[in-house]
């Protein structure tokens, strides 16, 4: 019990923040200043933001560029208000500037929101502390949050990743019964597919997740982590096992009524979910794996193959169910390789150069940002608002990455501030104690980081309590803070939504197309790997993950794209149905794979006439997502596929799945024309959309 209660993600992730929130409250309280105390707490925030929370082995690094960067902000801007610099042109500019971080990498991108909010924090002190006190409290808040952190993760073992890849094998165990449960109902891929595509999708999301852990850390000397590096190599195998697909729905069928397939394919699944499941608390907990064993399992499913040598589906799920028991039983991984590479750091020269371009992405977020932000000041000083700071920070908490996300943030802050208030309202009221009031926040800030990461809005309630307290502690106008921190609320919202749909908008609808490009492009380097003469098993591997990626984030985007207002719902059925076939591709391709790594390869003549008719066919797809061009007759070819032998020689399964590959991209050549005289010019379109 004492292990489950202290290893739960939550429980582990809310002792965490409050312990480093918390300290320095008690240590103020301690020493006589309780101020100084509440102040610290500040840092934390910023410290979140920037993504210090996270293991790395440039952690000493990491941290003293945050602290750097949360103390210039602070002292630029107080020197800023005493050169009478308006505000509104201070924030633009902090924003211009720091924006630079989000050319070197994605995780240094989120420095740049977390210097702001540091600047803004700092805002709150203006005027009231010396010019040195908020820079000094910065550098001093981020060194304690730093060695706390530190002792946390090596008290702890590693528990984000163990998290990440405990979350990896609930996934793929849910994916795993969600697969076999209705073996007989899998007849429509239009009803069979998206809920299995949601799952993969999750199970994508988490190795990515993992892959970035794993490269932040050192694993060369840590045995803890070399444990959690072969867990997580393990499950790349199971994901290559587990969400192949023999694509063949009438076989299936035929085997079901001829035998009790389905009894046996749905006892092998439910073992190897329960199995999963059970690694998964198994890492979490920290504890041995104990024995397992299938035997008798295969031993029904060899017997149902044997019984039925010409369908093909007994063969297919013996040999995947049999590597899949193998990889449970041993804890080993069936081939040893390094770990894909990420994206690498870009150095600073190149980064500011790109960073000066009109295209870089990086400027536009954080011109978005910077503008936000100048209006939030404006409209602070027309109105003569008492705390104009909380419109700032409102912009900076709820603005993400894509228009559902900042939707669904606004939503979220604004119902739980709403509430939050009125709570502090009537608990403000009770006139309590200090030790009583202190005892209390305590428990309030345990429990809203209990749910931040389920659920942000019931978080916002407890975070908006423990804000009025503070200001209750700090200046004894809570009360007074409540009206206006509503208003401060509604308008920092309000902003953060127009910038989101009017200031360089990035519409996933308007991304569709470009992610489709990538993904035709990683099929292709993928076909080309697959059917070099010496196919390189790691090489394989890596451009397999990547296919599977590219195809993830497609399927991502027309998620997005179908809640984003306005969309034209023809246009976006037509790309599902182009997703669905693109599907089918990335399972030949990681069926493709496991041949290859088990020699079962072509002849080189017979390769390479494979390989241009889908280089071809690829290129076909590519232009008809640019343009309704007519077909050459030259082509028209590549897109037959002959299911019948071949000068005598039996098909073998490699020219099975090349030539269903071929097939898919027939269709998903025709869907692309029909998706094209439907789809919109997306700016002048959405637009007018929106102001009807």
């Amino acid at each position: 019990m004492w292990r489950r209660f202290i290893y739960h993600p939550e429980v582990n992730y809310a002792l965490r923040q409050t312990l480093v929130l918390c300290l320095p409250v008690l240590f103020g309280l301690l020493i006589g200043n309780l101020q100084l105390g509440l102040m610290f707490s500040l840092v934390p925030a910023c410290c979140n933001i920037a993504g210090l929370d996270t293991p790395h082995k440039r952690f000493i690094k990491r941290l003293v560029v945050g602290g750097s960067l949360f103390a210039f902000s602070s002292f630029l801007l107080q020197q800023c208000l005493l050169w009478q610099i308006p505000l509104p042109l201070i924030m633009l500019g902090l924003a211009l500037l720091l924006g630079v971080n989000g050319e070197i990498s994605p995780l240094h991108a989120r420095l740049m929101p977390a210097a702001l909010v540091a600047s803004i924090f700092t805002l709150s002190m203006a005027g009231s502390v010396p010019i040195w006190h908020g820079p000094l409290l910065y550098i001093v808040g981020t060194i304690w949050y730093g060695a706390f952190t530190w002792f946390w993760f090596l008290l702890w073992k590693g528990q984000p990743i163990r998290e990440n890849l405990s979350q990896l094998y609930v996934q793929l165990g849910d994916y795993m019964e969600a697969k076999y449960s209705l073996l007989t109902q899998h007849i429509d891929p239009e009803t069979a597919l998206p809920p299995l595509l949601q799952r993969q999708q999750k199970v994508m999301d988490l190795i990515a997740q993992i892959y970035q852990q794993m490269h932040m850390l050192s694993l060369v000397h840590n045995p803890e982590y070399k444990r959690l590096l072969r867990y997580f190599q393990v499950a790349l195998d199971l994901q290559e096992h587990i969400t192949v697909s023999l694509s063949q729905p009438d076989e299936v069928q035929k085997l079901v009524e001829k035998s009790q397939a389905e009894a046996i394919l749905r006892r092998n699944a439910q073992v190897i979910t329960e199995r999963l499941k059970t690694v998964a608390d198994d890492i979490l907990y920290h504890r041995y794996p104990q024995h397992f064993s299938m035997d008798n399992e295969l031993s029904a499913l060899e017997k149902l193959s044997n019984q039925h040598p010409d369908n093909p589906v007994g063969k297919f799920c013996y040999y995947h169910f049999s590597r899949v028991a193998r990889l449970l039983e041993r804890q080993r991984p069936l081939y040893q390789r390094n770990l894909m590479s990420t994206q690498q750091r870009l150095p600073f020269w190149p980064a500011l150069r790109a960073y000066l371009s009109l295209k870089s992405v990086a400027l536009r977020n954080a011109a978005r940002l910077g503008i936000t932000l100048a209006a939030g000041s404006s409209l602070g000083m027309l109105f003569h608002l008492p705390k104009p700071y909380w419109v700032l920070l409102t912009i900076m908490l709820v603005i993400q990455n894509g228009y559902n996300a900042t939707r669904v943030r606004i939503q979220h802050r604004a119902l739980g501030t709403f509430v939050g208030l009125i709570a502090a309202a009537g608990l403000l009221q009770l006139n309590l104690p200090l030790n009583v009031t202190l005892s209390c926040m305590l428990v309030i800030t345990i429990a809203a980081y209990l749910v931040l990461r389920k659920n942000y809005g019931l978080a916002v309630i407890g975070f908006t309590i423990t804000a009025v307290y503070t200001l209750q502690l700090l200046q004894l106008n809570g009360l007074h803070f409540l009206v206006p921190r509503l208003i401060d609320t509604v308008l920092g919202c309000i902003l953060a939504f127009a910038s989101t749909i009017w200031l360089w908008p990035q519409w996933q609808s308007g991304l569709l197309r470009k992610n489709a490009h990538q993904a035709l492009e990683a099929y292709q380097d993928e076909l080309r790997l697959l059917l070099s003469p010496e196919p390189k098993t790691a090489a394989m591997a890596y451009a397999r993950m990547k296919v599977n990626q590219a195809h993830n984030a497609v399927f991502t985007s027309l998620n997005q794209a179908m809640q984003e207002p306005g969309f034209d719902s023809r246009y976006l059925t037509d790309m599902r149905l182009w997703i669905t076939h693109s599907q089918f591709i990335v399972e030949h391709l990681n069926a493709m794979t496991i041949l290859a790594r088990d020699h079962y390869m072509l002849t080189e003549n017979l390769a390479q006439d494979y390989l241009q008719r889908c280089e071809i066919a690829l290129q076909l797809c590519q232009q008809r997502l640019e343009h309704d061009g007519p077909t050459l007759n030259d082509n028209a070819a590549v897109f037959q596929s002959d299911d019948q032998e071949t000068n005598g020689m039996p098909v073998t399964q490699i020219e099975v799945h090349l030539r269903r590959i071929i097939a898919h991209l027939r269709a998903m050549h025709t869907i692309s024309s029909i998706a094209w005289r439907q789809r919109p010019h997306h700016g002048i379109w959405m637009s007018r959309k929106l102001r009807d």
